[in-house]
């Protein structure tokens, strides 16, 4: 049964928790997908199949879930994936705990990158021969090379057709391998090839960092806890608590599972789900989110979820939701070689059968010009002039300091019309600094800092770092505090000589305590977004810090420059409207404060619906958000989930480049128009004339080593932009 434990949540005890009720939905791990256009062909596979009433893969998390009729049996589906080159790894029924994705090993990393450089060897030693003994293997000496990498394309193509999926990019690369080979022109298939596999295996490394967020979702999240049971105390697996379960979190520790605090009061980081830039003061009675780090005071808490059911367990969900809530992204040549390869070997069947049946014309003449068609409909050039542009915008971004993960990334930021801005790290720096000092009259505020930097020394609290650093900053020597002691949820005290220091937050004051002016500096910067530190001597207060998270200096010029570019820009965060007021309204952009991580996703959703929405984060709150936007970009510093979740990651943390990433994708974008206007109007040309018997075999090869020339040489382009 469910009962309440005054979380807010229905928590899982007794025997209903322990034992679900049966599901027919089966879940595996899938092993092996490079690109979201592998989801999509083991989705087809298993949804062919009689017994499945449906199937779905979320790329990302590798996750195959088949919804199988009663009485069916999974090896059918295990068969269909692994006979298309794929690995399964049971993952049991559908409410089964999360388990963390076992990562890919130097070995298999070696191994895939081998691959390759055999292939590059093996045409630098064709090239070599053919230098040394000219004209004696014509372009023979590549074949070695076709073959090496060809063989497994066709063998995977063959599987994908016997899967239902005839049309793929491994057949079409087949194909343009093949028509290669029948004109000779071996060199030409193994430099195709060799473009080819080093895209495929680029798309695998942006693969491999995008599972790693579903690994750093389960790291924040310690594996053992301390249990308060019967007066003592004992470390335990977190998998071995269950609602109701007293525990104890000391200082910089997490918390395992959603908890409800049992301590008077203390302070902590909850940055993991609402980006709030401070830590918040919480009493006894609070809910806390796992994850979340206690700042101040050791604590005692009342566990409300099982494993598997945390805050951390739903972002993962939410995560997951929103990445099947889009659609499969498709390379543009896989959606195009559906029509293009069956249209062209229909076409040269029909060149070559309808004349002579139709005007007793000769079947030789009309059997050339089939095969001339054939050869011109060879898509070597088409294959390239998506790769070759991307390739080198890729390239080109990482000159930049930002990792795109693939041509479909690289496609949509250039047609991104809203941006969408995590507040906390990403247009802040994302902790707190010194921004003014109030002191009472005879007081200075050298002496006000330097007091309260010496009882904050050493200090975890961020306010606390921050007053030392601007100490530090200014060169002032320190007293020396005795006594230091920390007060859960107020602040700071210790002893400076005879006098008693304490580093309070001003509200905890008794009223009338703090003077007449420094409560109206406090008033009004705390309307700009300020928090204040009162500094009392011997319980008189004699001054107040304001600190606050300070813009990042490039952000007002980056924004200008974005909506000049015709995005629209505005932020969404966790923090209070006060503090978002204040950032925006010196951005001049729109901005939506209090935001929960489900609350951005129901924003970016509706965003998406006036206009493909870009979403740029640092925390673990925004990786749904990302997910769910149609781009999401990552700041440097930023979290592993929020870095492995976007489908941009800034090594960085300059929002300066974001202007300029955008107009390299749309340059990208425009060359993969203009490479595929090349190949195929050169195609249309030659075809036009090869029909009117004006051009022979050779020309339709001119056709496509022109056209592949043309295209690389197009491509380079973007290499030299500035």
């Amino acid at each position: 049964m469910s009962q309440s434990c005054g979380c807010g949540l229905a928590c899982h005890s007794g025997p209903e928790a322990a034992s679900p009720p049966p599901s027919l939905t089966h879940h595996w791990r899938v092993g092996g997908m490079d690109c979201p256009a592998c989801a999509r062909k083991v989705e087809q596979a298993v949804s062919r199949l009689d017994e499945v009433n449906g199937a779905k893969v979320l790329f990302a998390s590798q996750r195959l879930s088949v919804d199988l009729a009663p009485g069916a049996a999974p090896n059918r589906v295990e068969e269909a994936v692994t006979r298309l080159g794929f690995t399964l790894e049971s993952e049991g029924p559908a409410n089964r705990q999360r388990q963390p994705l076992t990562p890919a090993g130097a070995a298999s990393t070696r191994r895939i990158w081998r691959d390759v450089a055999w292939l590059l060897g093996l045409i630098l030693a064709g090239w070599g021969l053919g230098l040394l003994w000219p004209g004696r293997w014509d372009g023979w000496v590549f074949l070695p090379a076709v073959l090496w990498g060809g063989w497994p394309l066709a063998i995977k193509a063959g599987r994908l057709l016997q899967s239902g999926s005839p049309f793929t990019i491994e057949s079409l690369m087949t194909l343009a391998i093949g028509g290669a080979l029948l004109l000779g022109e071996t060199a030409e298939a193994a430099v195709v090839l060799l473009l080819f596999q080093l895209g495929e295996r680029m798309e695998a490394h942006a693969a491999h960092r995008a599972r790693q967020g579903v690994r750093a979702l389960q790291a924040l999240v310690p594996e053992r806890a301390l249990l308060l049971r019967d007066g003592e105390r004992r470390s335990v697996d977190v998998a071995d608590l269950q609602p109701g379960d007293r525990i104890e979190v000391a200082p910089g520790g997490r918390l395992p599972l959603d908890a409800v605090l049992e301590s008077p009061m203390a302070s902590f980081d909850e940055s993991v789900l609402t980006g709030e830039s401070l830590p918040v003061l919480r009493q006894a009675g609070d809910t806390l989110a796992a994850g979340s780090l206690a700042v101040d005071s050791v604590v005692q808490l009342r566990v409300c979820s099982a494993p598997g059911h945390s805050s951390l367990d739903r972002l993962q969900q939410l995560i997951d939701e929103a990445e099947a809530r889009r659609a499969p992204i498709e390379r543009l040549i896989d959606r195009f070689s559906r029509y293009y390869t069956p249209a062209m070997l229909a076409a040269a069947l029909l060149v070559v059968v309808i004349p002579p049946l139709l005007t007793d014309a000769d079947w030789q003449t009309w059997s050339y010009r089939g095969l001339a068609l054939l050869l011109i409909g060879c898509p070597c050039a088409l294959v390239i002039s998506t790769p070759a542009a991307v390739t080198a915008g890729l390239a080109a971004a990482s000159r930049k300091g930002a990792l795109v993960k693939g041509g479909a990334a690289m496609e949509q930021l250039g047609n991104i019309q809203i941006m969408a801005f995590d507040k906390t790290g990403t247009l802040t720096r994302g902790r707190p600094e010194l921004t003014g000092i109030a002191c009472v009259a005879g007081e200075s505020e050298a002496n006000v800092l330097g007091l309260a930097a010496a009882v904050e020394l050493g200090s975890y609290h961020p306010l606390g770092q921050a007053i030392v650093m601007a100490a530090q900053a200014r060169n002032l020597v320190l007293p020396e505090a005795q006594a230091k002691r920390t007060e859960p949820g107020l602040g700071v005290e210790g002893r400076v000589g005879d006098h008693h220091i304490r580093v309070l937050a001003p509200h905890r004051l008794p009223a009338g305590q703090l003077p007449a002016a420094l409560a109206g500096r406090l008033a009004s910067d705390e309307h700009e977004g300020h928090s204040g530190v009162a500094v009392l001597r011997d319980d008189n207060v004699i001054g107040l810090l304001l600190l606050r998270d300070a813009l990042r200096p490039d952000a007002r010029a980056s924004l200008a420059e974005l909506q000049a570019q015709g995005i629209r820009c505005l932020m969404l965060t966790g923090d209070n409207p006060a503090a978002a007021a204040a950032i925006a309204g010196q951005l001049g952009i729109d901005f939506r404060a209090g935001l929960l991580p489900q609350d951005k996703v129901a924003a970016i959703a509706a965003l998406n619906q006036q206009g493909l929405t870009a979403m740029v984060g640092d925390g673990i709150n925004d990786a749904p958000a990302m997910k769910q936007s149609r781009m999401g970009i990552a700041m440097g510093t930023g979290t592993d989930v929020a870095r492995e979740a976007a489908d941009i990651a800034l090594t960085h943390n300059r929002l300066s480049e974001l202007p300029r990433l955008v107009a390299l994708a749309r340059a990208t974008h425009g060359n993969i128009r203009q490479n595929i206007a090349i190949a195929l109007g050169l195609k249309g040309v030659f075809m036009i004339t090869t029909l009117l018997g004006l051009t022979g075999l050779w020309l339709a090869v001119l056709a496509d080593s022109g056209a592949t020339a043309l295209v690389t040489a197009n491509a380079l382009r973007i290499l030299r932009q500035r």
